[in-house]
C-alpha cells in the first residue's frame, strides 16, 4: 500500500472491510447447515461415529462404488505392508517427520486433542520465525543437540541471533538472506490443544504467499517488534504490518494475539510505556480494520530469541509491571471456530508430490473424510480413491474440519493436479438414491431433494466467471477501476488472473443501500458488484454458501487493491 494508505486509514475503507462481513463467515455456514444437520438418522451399528458417511452410503445406488465395510477394511489392510515399507517424503525437515505403519494408526475419534491452524504474520525481521523456533523448542519438537547445530550454523553466518529462526526456515535461501520466502509447516502440542504453525513470510515481496499461509489459519499471531524505529518501520512507512493485518481480516482470521516482541533489547529493556504505545496504536488500526479489540485481540510483550513469557510467566523481577498470560497459556485459551463434520468434503490442495501414488496436501474446510472413501479432484473431475491419510505426524483413518492433511490417492496422477485444485466429495447420488424409495409427490421427497441434493450432495463448483461484491482499498497512480481491469485473485489456494468484465451496481459504502445509476468506473474507496472472469476454470462458492471459499483478494504490481466475497456463480459445472 502507499504510504498515505498506510498512514492515513479512512473510515470508508474501515467500513468497505466490515461489510464483507467476514468476521460472521464461520457463523454464516453453520446457519446454512443447521436446517438439514439435525434431520439426519444415527446409524446405530457404528454407535454415530459415522453418523451421515454411514447414512449416505446406504442411499447409493448399485452403481455407485461398494463402501460395504469390509471391502472398506479389506482395501485398507490390503495397503498396510506398502505403508511399513514406505513413508511419505519428508517435506519441510522437522516439519513432517516419518509416517507410522498401519498398524499403529490412530483413529480420528482418538485425537480427543482440539485442533487450530495459527498463521504467524506481520513486518519483515519482526522475529516470527524466532518465535516460531523457540515454540517448537519448549514444547520438545527439537533436542538441545539440533540447536546446538544452528547456533554453530548461525555464527559461521555472522548472524548469531537468526539460530532459533533456523528451526523454521529450512532451506539455505531463507537461512542466507534471514529472511522467510515460503511458508514453513510445523506442529507442536500443549496438554489441551495440537497446533499447526504457519509461519509466514513478512517481506513485501512475498505477500502471495502470506495470502497462502493466511486462508489456511483459525487463528492469527501479530508479530510487532519493539525495538526502537523497527515497529515503526513496520507500520509507519508503508512496512506490511498494516497490509497483513487488513488481508488476515479478509481472509477470515477473525482472531489475533498481538505479540509484543524484543522486549528484552537495550532500547526497550521491557518498558511499560514503549508496550502501551505499541498496544495504542495498534489498536487503533486494528479497530478500524474491522477487529473488535475487546472481544478478539490479545496483546503480551516477550521475547522470542530468549524464551520469556512463551512457555511460562515471567517473573517480576523481570517485567514488574505485566500481570497477564503466556504466549501458551494465550494459545490454548483461544476458543475453536465453529466447524461442520457433517457437511459436503471440500480441501483445497495446496501442494501435491508423488509417494506410492499421488500425495495431495490441504486444509479440510468442511466435511470428513475415510480410509477408502471415493472423491472427485475438481475441477477436472477426476473421481480417486483414498488410500492413506496423514495428519501432523500421524497416519489417521479419517479425518475432519481443520485438520492439515496428506492423503494419498489413486486414479490420478500427480502432474494433472496443481495447486488450487479441490479435493471434494462425489456425492452427486446422495439425495437421489434415497428420494426415489419414496413417493415423488411426498413432501419429504421434496425436503431431501432440496437441502441434500442441491447443498450437501453436489462437489464443489467449477467457473470461469462469477459475481462479485468488491471493495476498492487501493488503486496505483489514481487509476480508475472500470471493464477491462486486469489483476491477480487469491481465494483459497487459487492464485489466477482476472479481468473485470463489467460493473454492475455501485453500493454507497455509508448508507449500503445501492445506486441506480449503473456505473462506467469507480475510484479508490468504492463498494461495487461486479462480473470477473478467470483465465481458467477454478473452484469456488458463493460466500453465502461457503465463506471459506468465497471470500479473495485483488492483486497487481505487489499492492492489494480490493478485497471482495462472491455473490453468484456462472458458467458452472458439476461433476
Amino acid at each position: 500500500m502507499s504510504e498515505s494508505a498506510t498512514t492515513h486509514p479512512t473510515q470508508d475503507i474501515a467500513d468497505d472491510i466490515k461489510a464483507l462481513q467476514l468476521d460472521s463467515a464461520e457463523d454464516t455456514v453453520m446457519a446454512n447447515t443447521e436446517d438439514w444437520k439435525h434431520d439426519i438418522v444415527v446409524n446405530p451399528d457404528t454407535g454415530g461415529e459415522d453418523t451421515v458417511m454411514a447414512n449416505t452410503e446406504a442411499w447409493k445406488p448399485d452403481t455407485s462404488v461398494n463402501h460395504d465395510k469390509t471391502d472398506v477394511e479389506d482395501a485398507v489392510m490390503a495397503t498396510s505392508e506398502d505403508g511399513k515399507r514406505d513413508t511419505p517424503d519428508k517435506t519441510d525437515g522437522v516439519k513432517e517427520k516419518e509416517s507410522i505403519p498401519l498398524d499403529d494408526v490412530e483413529d480420528g475419534d482418538e485425537q480427543t486433542k482440539r485442533h487450530l491452524n495459527v498463521v504467524f504474520i506481520g513486518h519483515v525481521d519482526a522475529g516470527k520465525s524466532t518465535i516460531g523456533g523457540q515454540i517448537l523448542y519448549l514444547s520438545g519438537q527439537v533436542d538441545e543437540r539440533t540447536i546446538q547445530k544452528y547456533e554453530k550454523e548461525a555464527k559461521d553466518k555472522s548472524r548469531e541471533s537468526w539460530y532459533m529462526a533456523y528451526i523454521m526456515d529450512t532451506n539455505e535461501e531463507e537461512r542466507v538472506k534471514g529472511k522467510t520466502v515460503e511458508v514453513g509447516r510445523a506442529h507442536f502440542e500443549t496438554e489441551t490443544t495440537r497446533f499447526t504453525i504457519l509461519d509466514a513470510p513478512g517481506h513485501k515481496s512475498y505477500v502471495p504467499n502470506m495470502i497462502s499461509g493466511a486462508s489456511q489459519a483459525d487463528i492469527g499471531v501479530l508479530v510487532i517488534s519493539a525495538r526502537k524505529g523497527e515497529f515503526e518501520t513496520g507500520y509507519e512507512r508503508g512496512g506490511q504490518t498494516r497490509e497483513h493485518v487488513q488481508l488476515a481480516k479478509t481472509l477470515g482470521v477473525s482472531k489475533l494475539l498481538v505479540v509484543v516482541n524484543k522486549m528484552d533489547e537495550p532500547t526497550v529493556k521491557w518498558s511499560k510505556e514503549r508496550f502501551d504505545e505499541i498496544e495504542s496504536k495498534m489498536s487503533l488500526f486494528l479497530k478500524s480494520s474491522g477487529y473488535n479489540v475487546k472481544k478478539d485481540v490479545q496483546f503480551l510483550p516477550i521475547s522470542g530469541l530468549m524464551g520469556t513469557n512463551m512457555k511460562s510467566r515471567m517473573g517480576k523481577d523481570i517485567c514488574p509491571w505485566w500481570n497477564g498470560t503466556c504466549l501458551f497459556e494465550a494459545l490454548d485459551a483461544i476458543e475453536i471456530p465453529p466447524r461442520d463434520p457433517q457437511g459436503p468434503f471440500r480441501m483445497p490442495i495446496i501442494d501435491k508430490f508423488k509417494d506410492m501414488g499421488t500425495v495431495v496436501m490441504g486444509k479440510i474446510e468442511s466435511g470428513t473424510i475415510r480410509d477408502g472413501d471415493t472423491m472427485v479432484v475438481m475441477p477436472n473431475k477426476v473421481q480417486v480413491k483414498v488410500l492413506a491419510i496423514f495428519c501432523d505426524e500421524n497416519r489417521v483413518r479419517r479425518a475432519g474440519p481443520g485438520e492439515n492433511l496428506r492423503v494419498r490417492l489413486s486414479g490420478i496422477e500427480e502432474e494433472d493436479i496443481i495447486g488450487g485444485f479441490v479435493l471434494s466429495s462425489v456425492g452427486e447420488f446422495l439425495g437421489l438414491a434415497f428420494c426415489h424409495s419414496l413417493p415423488f409427490q411426498s413432501c419429504l421427497y421434496q425436503v431431501i431433494l432440496k437441502t441434500f441434493y442441491a447443498f450437501a450432495a453436489r462437489p464443489v463448483a467449477a467457473v470461469s466467471e462469477f459475481l462479485a461484491q468488491l471493495s476498492i482499498l487501493e488503486l496505483l497512480d489514481n487509476a480508475i477501476f472500470c471493464a477491462g481491469y486486469k489483476a491477480v485473485l487469491h481465494i483459497h489456494s487459487v492464485v489466477e488472473e482476472c479481468e473485470i468484465v463489467e460493473l454492475t451496481q455501485q453500493i454507497d459504502p455509508k448508507t449500503r443501500k445501492r445506486l441506480k445509476k449503473k456505473p462506467l468506473f469507480v475510484k479508490k474507496g468504492a463498494v461495487v458488484e461486479c462480473r470477473v472472469q478467470v483465465n481458467n476454470m477454478i473452484c469456488i462458492e458463493k460466500y453465502s454458501d461457503f465463506p471459506q471459499l468465497g471470500r479473495f483478494t485483488l492483486r497487481t504490481e505487489g499492492k492489494t487493491v480490493a478485497v471482495g466475497k462472491v455473490t453468484g456463480l456462472t458458467s458452472s459445472e458439476s461433476a
